[in-house]
């Protein structure tokens, strides 16, 4: 996709103090643009630090070093005051229906609260009418209004935080692995309403998850991260058919195939360990667990080198 980047950022570093004065090294160093109007999938294995950057990306973390940048403009390192009129821009949908609806509020008022508090609407009657406009628009009937999350299904109350997530209609919105706590039979619903909403109130997606295949059906470009650091990058359909960086290919390898003739066939496994965020190898991240690794792998670490739009932060990309 070509675009103008909506959404930057420069060395993006979040760190968070342990005892004994050590860090966990949760974002090293990230350099990343999201463009308008596109989806970004950031997939990786749990720990990795994947949401870690996108609540950064939103202001909802400080970065201990680098800067994030909205349409050309620093917000990193702003008060609170001064990232208020930001934050209608950006929103985040949970990961867990089922913990980030208020138990006690219904869901008029869930719906309603973003527009109250970026003050959207001028009265309580105007609110209403919208909230019921995103009720329509996420699929939830009217007849609910009055209704409290323990009321609804998995699948309904992410609906209902869909609709609040776009109820100030933000220019992007963080999607943290937002159906991996559904069913199977619910996701492809919940998926299919992403991409309607998208094209209606003309979003942009951070889409962060760990499952390969929602990610195929949904990005246009990806990003591969591994301990805090970006490895690949690039238009989805290329990582999926051609990737560069040994680890994205051990993560599409450990896809599950329907066919059994390619489930008999021996798959490479990743050796070693997971590394600890508190102390990172040294040169490349990956190295410890990769079968090419070689002497300069531990001693330099790697840049990200493009060739077009796809490029790795590997020594010796496939």
């Amino acid at each position: 996709m070509d675009g103008d980047a909506l959404i930057e950022t420069r060395g993006l570093t979040v760190e968070f103090p342990i005892a004994g004065g050590r860090a966990v090294h949760a974002v090293s160093g990230v350099d990343l643009d999201i463009r308008q109007g596109e989806t970004l999938a950031l997939v990786g294995e749990s720990g990795c630090g994947k949401s870690t950057l996108g609540r950064a990306l939103i202001g909802l973390l400080r970065p201990t070093a680098g800067e994030v940048l909205f349409k050309g403009e620093r917000i990193s390192g702003l008060s609170e005051k001064e990232l208020r009129p930001f934050k209608g821009k950006t929103q985040l949908i949970f990961q867990d229906p089922y913990a980030s609806l208020d138990p006690r509020m219904t869901v008029r008022d869930i719906i309603a609260e973003p527009l109250e508090t970026c003050r959207v609407c001028k009265t309580r009657e105007e609110t209403t009418g919208r909230v019921l406009e995103l009720m329509d628009a996420v699929g939830v009937p009217r007849e609910f209004l009055s209704r409290y999350p323990h009321q609804f299904s998995g699948g309904q109350r992410q609906r209902i935080g869909i609709a609040r997530a776009v109820a100030t209609r933000p220019e992007l919105i963080v999607c943290d692995e937002p159906v991996s706590a559904l069913d199977v039979s619910v996701r492809n619903q919940i998926l299919n309403l992403l991409k309607d909403m998208q094209g209606q109130f003309g979003l942009t997606y951070l889409f962060i998850s760990h499952d390969l295949s929602v990610v195929r059906f949904l990005s246009d470009r990806t990003a591969v991260m591994f301990l805090g650091k970006l490895c690949e990058l690039g238009p989805t359909r290329e990582v999926y058919e051609n990737p560069l960086h040994p680890y994205t290919r051990f993560l599409l390898e450990a896809v599950p195939r329907p066919d059994p003739r390619s489930r008999s066939r021996e798959r490479p496994l990743l050796t070693g360990d997971l590394p600890s965020p508190v102390d990172p190898p040294s040169g490349c991240r990956f190295r410890t667990r990769c079968p090419y690794a070689r002497d300069i792998c531990a001693e330099k670490e790697p840049e990200m080198r493009f060739d077009g739009g796809h490029g790795a932060a590997c020594h010796f990309p496939k």
